[in-house]
């Protein structure tokens, strides 16, 4: 187990996907700073209570580890990040801090990189196509990603207009074909 500051949003991130976010509160200004100076990822945890300003959040107790990966100063004087989602966790002892921050003693969930099976491949196809219009982070992956069947799970789930309870489920979901057979059961409804 390992223990990550954990930052309760009203998202969901996926690994590989990522997350801007304005930081203002001075709770996450030393999270950030903290994560920065260490090298250290935070957790993201969709908030099931609360909101994102204010008294701590009741988190999902499932998430994903957000590593900062660029930042800026906008406009108004706040501080800006983006950060990139790599493995997802399990949250065991959450505990808040004086100042406010949750942190949690996590498990890390191993990432299972599986062949995309025959009955997905017209999500894979789905999922190019969606990325050449798109463009962004991934619009340009290499093919081998479009048989990675977590990766085609994970990024579908970012781009398709699930609500937000789906894609936590999406995302505690352990096996990518199950993954992959919910996605591909919801898309007539989404025609």
């Amino acid at each position: 187990m390992v223990q990550l500051a954990l930052f309760p949003l009203n998202t969901v991130l996926f690994p590989g996907g990522e997350l801007r976010l304005r930081i203002f509160e001075p709770r996450y200004l030393s999270m950030v700073r903290d994560c920065t100076r260490d090298n250290l990822p935070f957790g993201v945890c969709r908030i099931l209570h609360g909101q994102e300003i204010g008294e701590a959040a009741v988190p999902a107790a499932y998430g994903t580890a957000a590593r900062i990966v660029d930042f800026h100063v906008d406009d108004r004087g706040l501080l800006g990040i983006v950060t990139h989602g790599e493995r997802r966790f399990h949250v065991e002892e959450p505990r808040l801090r004086d100042t406010g921050l949750l942190v949690a003693r996590v498990n890390w969930i191993e990432p299972r990189c599986e062949p995309l099976q025959p009955e997905h491949a017209l999500l894979a196809s789905l999922l190019e196509r969606m990325l050449e219009r798109a463009g962004g982070l991934h619009a340009k992956a290499g093919p081998s990603l479009y048989d990675d069947a977590e990766w085609v799970g994970f990024r579908l789930c970012e781009l398709l207009p699930l609500d937000d309870d789906e894609r936590q489920h999406m995302l505690q979901v352990d096996n990518p074909h199950q993954r992959l057979q919910r996605l591909l059961e919801l898309l007539p409804s989404m025609a």
